[in-house]
């Protein structure tokens, strides 16, 4: 007679293949949102590219509590100082804490970079919606227009914004959205294109659903992934475009803290203050490098042949 121990079945354990066809059997049955973010985070650069940014980004919202001093705290008797146990990164020229500017500096990338995204993809996604579904005259316009506004460079057209505008962080931001905006409607009318002609759209149109639902509902779910890449893409040069135009005195005015600034005052003092120009150029370079390592991830993750 078998002991209660003994009657127990034995523990069935999957085969490592079968495992992990059910891991992307789970993932395929998950939003769009959920599979990007596991996809980018099993991928090493993904996973670096990540973490890097949500640690700036962590160091930008909570800046007033990591940040040792205000970025306007001057020290008169400590103009030019290398870094220091009191000053991590050293001094300016007029003796303020190089870590709290670039801490702050932070802030003002990631918000300009994140206005001038979030305008330029949803201008950019609706116009580029519509001329790819509606095509004809109303195509034709759309794309007039944005082939017009390709015509000149990115940063000439922020130049001439600012210009009418006046220098600010903001008016940086409605600028490079400005510039972005065609990019984003030429992806998303060439994804339309494609997408209008599937089964999908000729079946919501036999049950008698209207043009806006089906656009909205059916067609931009589906158009989705390449836009998720484009969104890192642009984050990325928003922010590198409103350095350049604060280098060139045309963002972000002192005494308010930004990385392009503070690269335009240090080249006077390479000499004798080398580390003057190397922390925010370093930041800059970190944040643009991880940014380009999320958008390579992202567009990896979301091949539709990686998960067959």
């Amino acid at each position: 007679m078998s002991t209660p121990a003994q009657s127990l079945p034995a523990r069935v354990t999957l085969p490592k293949a079968a495992r992990g066809r059910s891991a992307n059997q789970w993932l395929r049955r998950q939003p769009l949102t959920v599979q990007a973010t596991v996809l980018v985070l099993r991928s090493p650069t993904g996973l670096v590219g990540s973490v890097v940014v949500v640690v700036l980004l962590g160091l930008a919202i909570c800046a007033p509590l990591v940040a040792p001093y205000s970025p306007y705290e001057q020290h008169p008797l400590n103009v030019l100082q290398p870094p220091s146990g009191d000053f991590w990164f050293g001094t300016d020229e007029l003796g303020r804490d190089l870590f709290s500017r670039v801490v702050y500096g932070a802030r003002v990338s990631f918000v300009v970079g994140v206005i001038a995204t979030a305008i330029g993809a949803g201008v950019g996604v609706a116009t580029g919606l519509l001329s790819g579904y509606q095509g004809g005259w109303v195509d034709s316009v759309i794309m007039r227009c944005y082939d017009a506004l390709l015509a000149f460079p990115g940063i000439i057209i922020g130049i001439a914004v600012i210009s009418i505008l006046g220098p600010s962080s903001i008016n940086v931001a409605y600028a490079l959205a400005l510039g972005s905006m065609p990019f984003f409607a030429r992806l998303m009318r060439s994804s339309v294109l494609s997408e209008r002609e599937r089964e999908y759209v000729f079946a919501a149109l036999c049950i008698g659903a209207g043009d806006r639902r089906i656009m909205v509902r059916h067609v931009l779910p589906n158009t989705l992934p390449p836009l998720l890449v484009q969104l890192s893409l642009a984050m990325g040069f928003a922010i590198l475009a409103e350095a350049s135009l604060s280098f060139l005195g045309l963002g972000t005015q002192p005494p308010d803290p930004s990385w392009g600034s503070m690269l335009n005052d240090s080249r006077t003092y390479l000499r004798e203050a080398p580390w003057y120009g190397l922390w925010p150029g370093l930041a800059l370079t970190v944040l643009l490098v991880a940014l380009n390592f999320v958008s390579d991830a992202l567009r990896d993750a979301l091949d539709p042949r990686r998960m067959r």
